[in-house]
């Protein structure tokens, strides 16, 4: 007759080998979702981006307290101004580009040094083959669709491993001058034949009384009031999302669904860049670029661009970006007449 006692020891053993093959396949899983980690030489992980922010040492003590203010703000504001949370779609991803290497999440904002981060990402990732310094990447090449890769490529699974494990940064600029600085990028530039063609030729149709057959066919003289209507004409939203070089930057990046470590900003470019790459522990890899622009749009030049701007359009426009203002801690401009 069999021991009662046997099925148990059996049982016991095999319940044992199904917790070590979970164990085993647990510690792979997490080998593997540490891409960042120096695993390769047996020596313990390095601390990644995320780890240094909050719970290592402070880099840059006064800085730091800097960008928790601003996340601060950030999120007092999503919290005032956001009726109702959504989920994450890939969609909402398409601007956040991966650097999986250095454990590095950056939504990128055009019209916000987005090509420098974009050449430094391809240093970092090794995109960039033997280019080291990223001002020797041409600028066309930053841009070029996959050479680096965007959150919205991956599986839902890696998004939110790497949406809980990175460092997320993104750069914001006063709107307006943003605002100013694509549009004398992309209508006011001879060589923009796409932007006047795609974009030029339609704003001269809609919003300008009796237009010259040679502007409709080239649109290449936009001016800056038409600018101004056609972005707050509904119209316009309604036959397709606004370009990604005027489209807010909380519609571009969502601040209000994805939680941002740093919050960099163009009037503190130098000093934020340098912090996140002091975080990802490669400031003595690669070094941001320093701005050389003498041409670069300022508070001043967007006051006179919207001296022309009837204080009726100004609210307008203020109320299309008003959320931008507001989230990234910007002021409403002295210049505007509406108040």
């Amino acid at each position: 007759m069999r021991s009662p006692g046997v099925p148990r020891v059996v049982f016991a053993v095999g319940l044992g080998c199904f917790i070590m093959v979970l164990l085993y396949f647990n510690s792979s899983l997490k080998l593997a979702s540490e891409p960042f980690s120096d695993r390769s030489s047996g020596q313990k992980s390095r601390r990644s981006p995320l780890q240094t922010l909050y719970e290592g040492d402070q880099v840059e003590s006064a800085v730091q307290q800097i960008h928790q203010g601003r996340r601060e703000v950030l999120e007092e504001a999503c919290r005032s101004y956001t009726r109702k949370r959504r989920v994450l779609i890939p969609e909402d991803l398409k601007h956040v580009i991966v650097d999986d290497q250095h454990g590095l999440l950056y939504c990128y904002v055009p019209k916000v040094a987005c090509t420098n981060w974009k050449r430094v990402l391809m240093v970092l990732t090794g995109v960039a083959g033997s280019h080291q310094d990223p001002l020797s990447i041409p600028a066309n090449e930053a841009h070029v669709a996959g050479n680096l890769r965007t959150l919205s490529e991956y599986s839902t699974s890696q998004i939110n491993q790497r949406l809980r494990s990175y460092l997320k940064f993104v750069f914001v600029r006063e709107p307006f001058e943003r605002l100013v600085s694509a549009y004398r990028n992309k209508f006011t530039r001879s060589y923009n034949t796409a932007f006047h063609k795609r974009y030029g030729t339609k704003i001269v149709q809609r919003h300008r009384p009796n237009p010259q057959a040679e502007a409709l066919e080239r649109g290449n003289d936009v001016s800056f009031e038409e600018f101004v209507y056609y972005l707050v004409d509904p119209a316009t939203q309604r036959e397709e999302p606004f370009n990604e070089h005027w489209e807010r930057v909380h519609s571009l990046c969502h601040p209000c669904l994805i939680h941002y470590d740093v919050v960099g900003k163009y009037e503190t470019l130098e000093q934020d860049s340098r912090y996140v790459l002091q975080l990802a522990g490669v400031e003595n890899k690669v070094s941001f670029p320093a701005s050389s622009k003498s041409t670069r749009t300022t508070g001043d030049m967007a006051a006179q661009f919207f001296q022309n701007i009837s204080p009726f359009y100004q609210k307008k426009l203020y109320n299309l970006y008003r959320m931008d203002f507001l989230l990234f801690n910007y002021s409403v401009p002295a210049y505007l007449k509406f108040r």
